[in-house]
C-alpha cells in the first residue's frame, strides 16, 4: 500500500509527524467526511454531529432496517417499546467507560420469528434462533408491491405471478405508505397474509424467506392462522417490520442477520439490500 508522510501542526505548538493511508474514497473508512469532524480549536472536536444514512455506497446498498427508539411500535401497546437503554456504568458519574443496558422484547422492530413463536412443542425442542439456516436469510430476493386495497389473499398471491425457483421475497404493502412504523401506536388495520395467502403460497412456491413492511406478517384477523400455516413445517422464515420505503421494486441481494439468541423464538435483526 503506498503510503502518505504528512507533516503538521498541532495548536502551533506542537509538532506531529503522522502516516496515513493514500485513500481517495469515502467507503476506506469507517466514518466518513460528513460526521463534523472539526478540530480547529486546538484539538477539540466542534460540531461533532454522526451522519446516519439510508442508503450506501452510491446508492447500491439500502439500509431496510428500522431505527429502534422508544416510540418504535410494538405488540398492543400504544406507547410503543420506550425507553430500552440505560446506562449501567458512566463516564459523566465517575465511570472509566460507558457501559449500556438493553431492555428489549425480542419482537421489536425490524425482527425475525423461530418457529417456536406459535408452536409450543418447537419453542421446548430448541428452534430458537439461533438455528434458523443463515442461507435462507441471505440471497437474491424479489421485491414486490402488493395491490393497495386488501390483505394478502391467495387470489392476490396468484396475480403477483412470482415465478418458480423465487426463494426470497419482500412485500411492500399500504403499510408502507401509511408509514405504520414510523407510529407509536399499536394498529390493527395493518395488511398482512391472510390464512388462505399464506397456504397459496406455501402450496404453489418456493419461497423460504417472506418479508413484510410491519410488525406481523399474518394480517391482525388471522393473526394466528397464518403463522401456523408460514411456521408449521419449519421451512419458511419470517422476516417482519422491514422499511421498504424509496425502493424500487426488483430484484437484489438481501442480507439479515439476527442475534444469537439461545432459547429466543424472535430477535431483532439488520436487514441490508444491495442492488
Amino acid at each position: 500500500m503506498m503510503f502518505v508522510f504528512t507533516v503538521f501542526l498541532v495548536c502551533t505548538e506542537l509538532l506531529a509527524i503522522a502516516i496515513f493511508p493514500l485513500a481517495t474514497s469515502s467507503s476506506d473508512v469507517a466514518y466518513p467526511s460528513g460526521y463534523g469532524d472539526d478540530f480547529g480549536t486546538c484539538g477539540k472536536d466542534v460540531d461533532l454531529v454522526p451522519l446516519r444514512r439510508e442508503v450506501y455506497d452510491n446508492g447500491r446498498i439500502f439500509d431496510i432496517t428500522h431505527k429502534l427508539t422508544p416510540e418504535t411500535p410494538v405488540g398492543d401497546s400504544s406507547e410503543g417499546i420506550g425507553q430500552f437503554l440505560s446506562l449501567s456504568l458512566s463516564m459523566k458519574n465517575g465511570s472509566l467507560y460507558n457501559f449500556s443496558l438493553m431492555t428489549l422484547l425480542v419482537h421489536s422492530g425490524t425482527h425475525v420469528d423461530a418457529p417456536g413463536h406459535v408452536f409450543d412443542h418447537y419453542f421446548d425442542a430448541g428452534f430458537d434462533i439461533d438455528s434458523l439456516d443463515l442461507e435462507v436469510l441471505n440471497g437474491v430476493a424479489l421485491l414486490v408491491d402488493v395491490p393497495r386495497d386488501k390483505n394478502i389473499t391467495a387470489e392476490v398471491m396468484k396475480s403477483l405471478n412470482i415465478p418458480k425457483g423465487v426463494r426470497r421475497v419482500l412485500f411492500r404493502t399500504l403499510n408502507t405508505d401509511r408509514r405504520l412504523m414510523w407510529k407509536k401506536e399499536f394498529d390493527t388495520s395493518y395488511v398482512g397474509f391472510m390464512k388462505d395467502g399464506a397456504q397459496w403460497l406455501v402450496d404453489n412456491t418456493d419461497i423460504k424467506l417472506v418479508g413484510i413492511d410491519y410488525l406481523s406478517v399474518a394480517a391482525f384477523d388471522d393473526l394466528l392462522p397464518s403463522h401456523h400455516v408460514f411456521l408449521k413445517d419449519r421451512e419458511i422464515i419470517l422476516v417482519e417490520g422491514l422499511k421498504l420505503d424509496d425502493i424500487y421494486s426488483g430484484i437484489y441481494t438481501v442480507h439479515c442477520l439476527p442475534l444469537r439468541l439461545l432459547g429466543a423464538e424472535g430477535s431483532p435483526i439488520r436487514c441490508i439490500l444491495i442492488k
